[in-house]
């Protein structure tokens, strides 16, 4: 057990997150996004939702200060301008959470998967609600 660390955040999670530099982004994704077959590195948190995965890696990785969108969702088919319940949820806790605090940007569906197969590692998760996926770029920690 290591303090101030998250529970949830497994040793491999942990690795992953401390492995990545400025610039590189991790995907959240729900249980129906396609995490192993997509392309990086997938790790598991089943039965952990997107949410509380979020918060805990806010916790202790900085979001990129130099891209005005350090962290997307992917939009709702036919309705690119929803605003599904979970995204509302990353955007409450990036807000609370976040060092860096920022405003959710949006990709479509195609677009956020090829963004995603392209991550530096996907964080799957037990997340059942819909659109439960975001793609947050690691920031600094200045000196």
């Amino acid at each position: 057990m290591l303090r101030n660390i998250p529970q949830i955040l497994s040793p491999e999670l942990l690795y992953t997150l401390r492995a990545m530099g400025h610039g590189d982004e991790i995907v959240i994704a729900d249980a129906n996004f396609p995490g192993s077959s997509i392309g990086p590195d997938c790790l598991r948190l089943d039965g952990i939702s997107a949410t509380d995965t979020m918060k805990a890696i806010l916790t202790v990785m900085p979001l990129d200060t130099y891209v005005p969108d350090p962290a997307l969702t992917m939009q709702v088919v036919g309705e690119p301008d929803a605003v599904p319940e979970v995204v509302a949820e990353f955007q409450s806790l990036i807000n609370s959470t976040a060092d860096n605090p920022a405003k959710i940007g949006t990709l479509e569906r195609f677009a956020f998967y090829e963004r995603a197969s392209n991550a530096f590692a996907i964080v799957q998760t037990g997340e059942q609600r819909l659109y439960g996926n975001i793609i947050l770029k690691k920031g600094v920690i200045g000196p």
